[in-house]
């Protein structure tokens, strides 16, 4: 007998005769709980990324999952069609086919073309990425009346973390120092600085903006590298947190104008590091305290996925990273986990993978799943049909809706 059916025999009780009618079975339909997930190829140039890699998707398939991926989706992170076809994936050959699934998987907001490719129902997990999403963006998404969640505010219901932030956060941290010491170098443009120095010859200034995971990890890199490090953040608690887990004495601060302006206007490398929980990063360093700074100092906005807290940012690619303002090189790529795009890719995997099983062993759908999961609701941004995110809202001037009012109601 299949899983899908199962029959349910029912004795009939003696009649007044003595005789007793004949066993009856009723068939009955299981409900499967098992998921169809869609995986396209990123048509965004710079985005190097794929959402599941092989080993997880070979997980999700020995689970009863179905995964299909667009042909080419993980070349740019050293994964083959082959690798991913022994794993059990299907293979795609149009964008098409993938965006039948129930759910689709991406590293990188969908462009509006793949909008047009959703149907109603369909749940779409990806990041939201506040410096391209225009309120067409918004209205299409309402129109398909899909489930939209935003990677970078699921949230973990035990820890209360967001766990793609943080993962994406160790990532980017020890990424942007690495990136500033490049652009520091002749070759990129700069006034040839080595980050770290030598015997004779001082190290470096790095001022960091937030006591997050980006700006920890920032730190750890920096004074391997020997930099010296300068922390800014109004959560004292964050401070003390990040000198305790760095195990030694750091210049710390809270962000007050006058002190911040002092050491930017002698800094070689400026990391934006602040996060947002809900909607837009804020701007802590003007354009004129920019303007302060020594020609060929470089500025990395780590937080310009979130609108950058430098005023003069403006979202680059992998492709054109940098621009010049004030004579001061910055870097503002909202997706710098791409430059290490298979160890982001593992990173990313191993986070989805699990929320995914849960369904499984719950027996529920994903859906019934985001009902019951709390840190999974704090990521939807789109309900079937209704915007549930304050911020975009007020951003674009589009009616919002509590989720708590529509999940209820529809499930």
């Amino acid at each position: 007998m299949s899983d899908k059916e199962k029959k349910i025999i029912i004795p009939r009780q003696l009649t007044e005769t003595g005789r007793q009618t004949k066993v009856e079975t009723i068939e009955i339909q299981k409900k499967s709980n098992k998921l169809f997930i869609g995986i396209p190829r990123e048509i965004i140039i710079q985005e190097n990324r794929v959402a599941l890699v092989p080993s997880s998707i070979a997980t999700l398939v020995a689970h009863g999952h179905r995964v299909v991926l667009e042909t080419g989706s993980g070349e740019k992170s050293n994964y083959t069609d082959h690798d991913f076809s022994e794993a059990g994936a299907e293979i795609a050959y149009s964008a098409k086919q993938v965006y039948e699934a129930d759910i689709i998987l991406k590293v990188a907001p969908p462009i509006l073309e793949e909008i047009d490719l959703m149907h109603p129902g369909q749940i779409l997990i990806s990041p939201l990425q506040l410096p391209i999403i225009t309120a067409e963006y918004i209205y299409k998404l309402k129109a398909k009346r899909v489930i939209a969640l935003a990677m970078e505010y699921i949230k973990e219901d035990e820890a209360g973390t967001f766990p793609i932030v943080r993962i994406m956060s160790e990532l980017a941290g020890l990424t942007a120092i690495h990136t500033a010491a490049e652009l520091l170098a002749n070759t990129s443009g700069g006034k040839g600085v080595l980050l770290g120095g030598i015997s004779g010859v001082p190290s470096a200034k790095v001022v960091i903006l937030g006591a997050g995971i980006v700006a920890e990890y920032a730190t750890r890199a920096a004074l391997g590298m020997g930099a010296q490090v300068r922390l800014f953040e109004n959560n004292i608690y964050k401070l003390k947190r990040i000198q305790n887990h760095v195990g030694r004495h750091l210049y710390t601060s809270a962000i007050n104008p006058h002190y911040l302006t002092q050491e930017l206007v002698t800094a070689d490398v400026a990391i934006g590091a602040i996060h947002s929980k809900t909607g837009r990063t804020p701007v802590v360093v003007s354009e004129e305290m920019v303007s302060k700074m020594k020609p060929g100092s470089v500025i990395v906005d780590v937080s310009i996925d979130q609108g950058g807290c430098f005023a003069t940012s403006k979202v680059t690619s992998l492709d054109e990273p940098t621009f010049i303002k004030h004579e001061v090189i910055h870097y503002c790529v909202p997706n710098i986990a791409s430059k290490v795009s298979r160890t982001a890719s593992v990173a990313v995997s191993n986070i989805l993978t699990p929320i995914l099983l849960k369904t499984s062993n719950g027996g529920s759908s994903l859906e019934h799943l985001i009902s019951a999961n709390l840190g999974l609701r704090h990521g939807i941004y789109i309900y079937k049909g209704c915007l549930t995110n304050e911020y975009l809202g007020k951003r674009f001037h589009i009616k919002s809706t509590d989720l708590d009012l529509l999940i209820p109601s529809s499930l």
